[in-house]
């Protein structure tokens, strides 16, 4: 199996949806930096941690497809829909873009642009 960019973000979103962050975690190196729709940079395991605790709180149920990728060596633009399902079932479909570096099977950076207006 490849560690380029489109495997390490498949492997992670399989991880974000079964919404297990321990695994969601392993995908990222150590300092690795996140930037969160809306501009936050999250440095580090614990920030990023924090990040994805509050996401699988909040939403227990997700479903995520890429749809179209960019990929240079190490960096990539991975496009993707997606489907957040709330505690009460409510479904918020979503669609954006990651833009990753991957060193060695796990991600350096990773900055997820999509627009989180219709979310609660």
């Amino acid at each position: 199996m490849s560690d380029g960019p489109r495997a390490v973000a498949e492997a992670y979103w399989a991880a974000e949806s079964a919404r297990d962050v321990d695994a969601v975690m392993a995908h990222y190196h150590p300092d690795a930096e996140f930037r969160e729709p809306g501009g936050r940079l999250r440095t580090g395991h614990a920030e990023i941690r924090e990040f994805y605790a509050a996401s699988c709180a909040a939403f227990p149920g997700l479903w995520v497809k890429i749809i179209g990728e960019l990929v240079i060596g190490d960096l990539g633009a991975l496009e993707w829909i997606a489907e957040l399902t709330d505690h009460d079932g409510k479904r918020y479909p979503a669609s954006g873009v990651n833009v990753v570096e991957v060193k060695n099977g796990k991600f350096t950076s990773v900055h997820s642009y999509f627009d989180t207006r219709g979310l609660p």
